[in-house]
C-alpha cells in the first residue's frame, strides 16, 4: 500500500503546509477538550491525506497517516507540548513558560523521591477543569507520561523530536 509513488514530495508538503499549519495554529489550547472537538480537526487531517494519497473513504487512516509521517491531532498536540516543555528545560523557552516546569528534585522536601531521580515533574493541584487544560498542568503531565529514555537531558532538540515523534507512531494503535 504505497499511495505516495504517485505524488511528489512538494505536493504533500503544500497541502501540509496548509492544513497542518491550521491544525497546529495555537493547538495548545486544544489540550483536554472533548473528542468531538478534536474528532473535526482529524477529520480534515484525513481529508487532506486521502487528497495527497489518492486514498478511498472506506480506508483505514491510521497506516495512510504514518505513510505519510503525520500525527494525528491529538498525538500532535502532545507532540508540541512535550517539545516546548524540552525547550523550558533546556533554556530555549521564554522564562515565562520555563518557570512552569518545576523538577521534581528542585521542590524541598522531594527531592528524595523517586519522581525526583526520574527527571519528573512536579504538576500543581488545580481546582477546576480548566486549570487542568493550562500548560502549567497539561505539560507536566505530558512530560511525567513519556518514557524515562526520552526524558533525558543528554540529547539535542533534533534527536529529542525524532525519538519523541517514533515513539508517539509506535502507541498509535
Amino acid at each position: 500500500m504505497t499511495h505516495l509513488t504517485n505524488y511528489t514530495s512538494n505536493y504533500t508538503s503544500l497541502v501540509y503546509a496548509f492544513v497542518g499549519s491550521r491544525i497546529d495554529y495555537c493547538n495548545g489550547v486544544l489540550a483536554g477538550v472533548s473528542g468531538q472537538l478534536l474528532q473535526r480537526l482529524q477529520v480534515i487531517q484525513n481529508a487532506a491525506a486521502r487528497l495527497v494519497t489518492g486514498a478511498t473513504k472506506s480506508e483505514h487512516m491510521t497506516p495512510v497517516l504514518r505513510e505519510l509521517h503525520w500525527l494525528p491531532v491529538r498525538r500532535r498536540i502532545i507532540f508540541k507540548t512535550a517539545v516546548l516543555v524540552y525547550k523550558c528545560l533546556h533554556g530555549l523557552a521564554p522564562v515565562y513558560l520555563a518557570t512552569l516546569c518545576k523538577p521534581t528534585s528542585a521542590v524541598s522536601g522531594r527531592s528524595h523521591l523517586r519522581s525526583g531521580q526520574t527527571n519528573q515533574l512536579q504538576v500543581p493541584r488545580t481546582r477546576t477543569n480548566y486549570g487542568d487544560r493550562s500548560f502549567a498542568v497539561h505539560g507536566p503531565c505530558v512530560w511525567n507520561s513519556l518514557p524515562a529514555e526520552l526524558r533525558s537531558q543528554e540529547q539535542s532538540l533534533d534527536v529529542f523530536r525524532k525519538r519523541l515523534k517514533a515513539y508517539l507512531f509506535d502507541t498509535i494503535c
